[in-house]
């Protein structure tokens, strides 16, 4: 696996298990639903390749925009899409390689 790969599955584990909540909780730092549906539509690109399937009806909001967020990044090679990710997780919270939280799941 490569080192972008090893980084990545970190990043997401730090990201999904909310590790941000702890590791800045005397910070007012918040996930807006854009940075959220921006974590969401890199991890699909990279998970799963280009979005599939017709665009839901707007009506349904939720899977409208997380459809949405997926498309602006269609075409997105599987490597651009994890380094993305990582980067904006850094942006976000630069130390959050090195938080402890994650030590169970390196390798």
């Amino acid at each position: 696996m490569s080192d972008l790969a090893s980084k990545f599955e970190l990043a997401v584990k730090y990201v999904q298990d909310g590790m941000a909540k702890d590791q800045y909780k005397d910070s007012n730092k918040e996930l807006t639903d854009d940075d959220r549906l921006l974590f969401y539509a890199f991890y699909k690109q990279v998970t799963e390749g280009d979005v599939k399937g017709s665009q839901p009806y707007a009506i349904n909001f939720v899977a409208r925009a997380k459809w949405d967020a997926w498309n602006k990044v269609k075409g997105l090679s599987k490597e651009d899409a994890m380094q993305q990710y990582v980067d904006l997780l850094s942006q976000m919270a630069p130390e959050w390689f090195s938080y402890s939280g994650l030590d169970k799941y390196r390798k």
